[in-house]
């Protein structure tokens, strides 16, 4: 694809918001050796017009309107921002509006059920799943960064019908934010993803509600550092976790079972005064923990 088309981004809040920033950043230090190819004109679709306003006043897109279906009519490629169910929701209307050819894509958690609703779009269009694995705890178009992508990986899950030329273009949307593209298969990419971001939002949840539960401020009075990086992700966006949860369920649910059989070992060292297996365990998760890069 050739710089000079029009993308529609459908949401503009962390996701949608930091992809458009990125595209007018990545425009503007463009040079010889950034080749990737970018687009001329930037839409917007959303519902909150004060939101809307603010991101075409910051220069992160050119126009944009409520009506979904003017918004795609003339993209080339049509970016899905929104939470997994409403990505859902919008497919069959996308299909109905969109332009032959347009490459349409997402930008959601779990891909399952979204590669299997891109599957029925009409034919001429050019679907892939995608999902760019970064984001912070708060959400909205104020917390958006042109950053927020640079060398991470970002999934792309194409469909059976998906031409060679429309994963290419696809690859070189993500290189041109400086991310990092990594071909899945959508079953793989929920599995996986359910263990490194889902688990660790449940786990974060269950955390938070059970020092709250006996209604004690003093264990609040003494958090800290490590509480509050061990928590962090349980102040993420209620709607879009519960979008997630359940449309992973069956993957969450096998890692939730591995955890809680982590737990019950830990437990049962730590009622046993089993000296020697609790050092296992902990050494175990030093190990591994501390040769991560992330």
């Amino acid at each position: 694809m050739e710089s000079g088309f029009t993308l529609c981004v459908v949401g503009l809040g962390l996701m949608g918001g930091s992809l458009a920033l990125a595209l007018r950043a990545a425009s503007q230090t463009r040079s010889e050796s950034q080749p990737y190819p970018l687009p001329a004109r930037i839409v917007a679709v959303g519902r909150n017009a004060a939101t809307l306003s603010m991101a075409q006043a910051a220069r992160a897109i050119d126009d944009w309107t409520h009506d979904l279906a003017a918004g795609v009519a003339d993209a080339d490629v049509v970016i899905l921002a929104t939470p997994v169910r409403t990505t859902l929701r919008l497919l069959p209307e996308v299909g109905r509006h969109a332009r032959p050819g347009a490459l349409v894509m997402d930008l959601g958690s779990s891909k399952a059920e979204i590669c299997a609703a891109m599957a029925a779009l009409p034919e001429g269009l050019e679907p892939i799943g995608g999902h760019p694995m970064c984001g912070k705890e708060v959400s909205g178009f104020a917390a958006a960064e042109a950053t927020l992508f640079v060398d991470r990986p970002f999934v792309l899950c194409p469909l059976p019908r998906t031409s060679v030329a429309a994963l290419e273009r696809a690859v070189a949307l993500v290189q041109a934010i400086g991310a990092r593209p990594l071909i899945l298969d959508p079953v793989l990419h929920d599995w996986g993803v359910a263990a490194i971001s889902h688990l660790p939002y449940a786990v974060a949840v269950a955390l938070v509600n059970a020092v709250d539960a006996p209604g004690d401020p003093l264990p609040w009075s003494l958090a800290a550092s490590g509480f509050r990086d061990t928590t962090r992700v349980a102040a993420s966006d209620v709607e879009m976790m519960l979008d997630i949860l359940l449309t992973n369920q069956a993957a969450i649910l096998e890692w939730l079972q591995r955890f809680a059989d982590q737990m019950a070992a830990l437990q049962r060292a730590l009622a046993e005064n089993d000296e020697e297996r609790l050092r296992t365990l902990l050494s175990a998760a030093r190990e591994r923990r501390s040769g991560l890069r992330l």
